[in-house]
């Protein structure tokens, strides 16, 4: 993974949050949020929160009193998801690094994260902060994509890509958000951090969208993909090109695609 890989900054926040958050992630939020109700936490630490998907869904299915703490090591995006949380008295913001929580031992009761541990550069080191601000029963849930050739968007765009500049590919999605699917190298970072109840399930769900146009434009313009289009090529002509792969294969109206996720259960 680039540094480049981990910039969400100028208007990619916005864009994220408005097209790609309802297109991909909504689902597995409410997912997260239905398994971190559960658990029925009474100090709740988020992890590469990014616009507040996930802390959304939580604050709602959490009504009672309880301290939550949502970090991310982006200020822009965790800027765009204090603004979309409004007050809550429940929530606190704090940009942080996953590799260096700036938090004491034992302090949490579950930590959860939703597609964030792809994009650390150390994750046995992550996962072993993590295994420390937790309570000696906590939880940490997280999940991660899949691999690119179960996400057909993802895998769709980046194919049209890869012919419009053959000579040096974009390959952000398939190299960091669908770059950590293998259970096996999942389970062994975990133990080599110290958990040791683990469990990993797969979790298909449906992407959809009103037009191509809105899928490319999300993946080309509202991700960190879209320097690496710009370093090579025109924005735009590659969004359209994309555009017109996606068309080629949905249709042109309201299209829909298979998404997969695996959510990840573990504790010490």
């Amino acid at each position: 993974m680039s540094d480049a890989d981990k910039v969400f900054a100028g208007s990619i926040p916005g864009i994220y949050d408005t097209y790609f958050v309802p297109m991909i992630f909504s689902e597995y939020a409410d997912d997260i949020a239905r398994r971190v109700a559960a658990l029925a936490p009474s100090a709740l630490l988020e992890i590469a929160a990014g616009t507040g998907a996930v802390t959304r869904a939580v604050a709602a299915a959490l009504p009672h009193d309880f301290r939550y703490v949502a970090t991310d090591l982006n200020d822009p995006m965790l800027a765009v998801a204090a603004r979309r949380q409004g007050e809550d008295h429940r929530i606190s913001w704090r940009q942080a690094d996953a590799s260096s929580l700036p938090f004491g031992d034992a302090e949490f009761d579950a930590v959860c994260c939703q597609f964030g541990v792809m994009f650390f550069p150390d994750r046995v080191k992550a996962y072993a902060e993590t295994k420390r601000v937790l309570k000696p029963n906590g939880t940490f849930l997280f999940n991660v994509w899949d691999r690119i050739e179960e996400n057909i968007f993802a895998h769709d765009a980046t194919l049209a890509l890869g012919e419009l500049f053959p000579d040096d590919p974009p390959r952000f999605m398939a190299r960091t958000p669908h770059g950590y699917f293998d259970q096996a190298i999942i389970r062994a970072d975990l133990e080599r951090a110290g958990f040791r109840d683990i469990t990993i399930e797969m979790r298909p769900a449906l992407s959809r969208a009103p037009t191509p146009d809105l899928v490319a434009f999300t993946y080309c313009q509202g991700t960190p993909m879209r320097g690496e289009i710009e370093t090579r090529g025109d924005l735009q002509a590659a969004t359209d090109a994309v555009a017109e792969a996606i068309r080629a294969r949905h249709g042109s109206g309201p299209v829909e695609a298979k998404i997969q996720a695996l959510v990840i259960t573990a504790r010490p």
